[in-house]
């Protein structure tokens, strides 16, 4: 996959081409509808797939007082999107005076200029690009007329509700990871170093492994999970890169803790030495809440009935 960052410089191999533009933060089933219908519609004309998003994402800076936390972030993001299939992907810097583009403007040099497009994908929520957020599908296919490229539509898609980003945060802030990965098609991820914390895990028999404050990805509410846990920085093939893991995020409440954590035992391993590792933690099952003990002893009960329900759950999804 080719990366760049301003249409005007669209590598000549990558035109003309089939494109779609937007956030597609997390890349979830509904996105993944239009990137198909784009992938199709390319091979169809045999053409290149392109994709246009933009970072930061543009309400970080048009109300970055309502600005969303992002499901997949940065490189996260761009991983999830290359493994796609598309062709190319181009990353507009988005800035108040990029904005500021009329909506027809923008479609005009980014995608007839810059991308030489053939057929722009769209959804049929696609609206509010552009200068006092008036662009909508109906330009879209008014411009495609005067310009000589075709649009072609995707509906909204669900089951049983529209499936959206929004709708994803939604239900990470209540804990449920398993409708988040019925919308996103796969678990939430969130992507971490791993730093040194309080070590009380290790002194209990649970050695756990802290994710750097400062992750990637949308942090789901507190309690505990089962899920995957993969070092990044391993080869694919290696058999120590995914592990089954039980995970904690939050406080600590039993010992008073104030600092939200992320914190992850792979299971039946107290062998591993993985401080500053780039590692990935996968929410597949929210097993309970967090809860603060009155004893140690009451504690390690907890943990190993948690351990051992992580345990029965992932040997069945593996």
């Amino acid at each position: 996959m080719l990366r760049w960052t301003d249409p005007a410089e669209t590598p000549a191999t990558l035109r003309p081409c089939v494109a779609t533009f937007g956030n597609f933060d997390g890349v979830h089933r509904g996105h993944r509808v239009v990137i198909d219908t784009l992938l199709a519609e390319a091979a169809r004309r045999a053409l290149p797939a392109v994709i246009v998003t933009f970072d930061p994402h543009p309400v970080q800076v048009l109300h970055p007082e309502r600005a969303p936390e992002l499901i997949s972030p940065g490189t996260l993001h761009e991983e999830l999107l290359e493994a796609t299939g598309i062709d190319g992907l181009c990353v507009v810097p988005f800035t108040t005076a990029y904005a500021q583009q009329l909506p027809e403007d923008y479609i005009v040099s980014t995608f007839v200029e810059g991308l030489g497009v053939a057929a722009l994908v769209v959804g049929a929520d696609t609206k509010g690009f552009g200068r006092g957020y008036t662009g909508d599908v109906e330009l879209i296919r008014d411009l495609g007329a005067a310009h000589g490229f075709d649009v072609v539509v995707v509906a909204d898609q669900g089951e049983g509700m529209r499936w959206s980003s929004t709708a994803v945060r939604e239900r990470l802030r209540d804990g449920d990871v398993e409708g988040a990965a019925e919308i996103l098609g796969r678990p939430h991820r969130v992507v971490g170093t791993i730093v040194h914390g309080f070590h009380r895990g290790r002194e209990l028999g649970y050695p756990t492994a802290n994710l750097e404050r400062r992750s990637r990805g949308v942090v789901p509410a507190d309690g505990v999970y089962a899920g995957w846990f993969t070092r990044l920085d391993l080869p694919a093939e290696h058999p120590d890169r995914v592990l089954p893991a039980a995970i904690s995020v939050g406080t600590n409440p039993t010992f008073d803790g104030t600092q939200r954590t992320v914190e992850a035992y792979c299971l039946d391993r107290t062998d591993l030495d993985l401080y500053g590792e780039e590692v990935a933690v996968d929410f597949v099952v929210h097993l309970r809440p967090t809860l603060k003990f009155d004893s140690i002893d009451e504690l390690l009960v907890a943990m190993a009935r948690d351990v051992d329900q992580a345990r029965d759950i992932l040997s069945g999804a593996r």
